[in-house]
């Protein structure tokens, strides 16, 4: 709905990060992904994968730091939403595993 949203017909997954919205309610600014019982069937699914896809990233990579930051200097306060979630998002720098 173009009333709705700025280029609807874009995939713009970006424009759900900041929504204090709940998903599983009755708001239809996330009827792309359903609602209530009507939901996307894919979610759980996507629930499930989630943390798989998480893990083998950090076990397939070495991380670190960005230059100049410590671990002393990572803002780590929360904020709300649909999730708890860092208030600064975390840089890190993803290194091939050597051998």
């Amino acid at each position: 709905d173009p009333k709705a949203w700025e280029e609807p017909h874009c995939f713009k997954p970006e424009r759900f990060l900041d929504s204090t919205i709940d998903y599983k309610g009755r708001h239809f600014e996330y009827l792309p992904f359903g609602s209530g019982r009507r939901m996307c069937p894919g979610m759980p699914l996507a629930h499930r994968m989630l943390p798989l896809t998480l893990g083998a990233l950090l076990h397939s990579f070495g991380w670190v730091l960005p230059q100049g930051v410590t671990p002393e200097t990572i803002d780590m306060s929360e904020k709300l939403g649909i999730s708890l979630k860092k208030s600064v998002p975390l840089s890190a720098i993803p290194m091939p595993h050597k051998g």
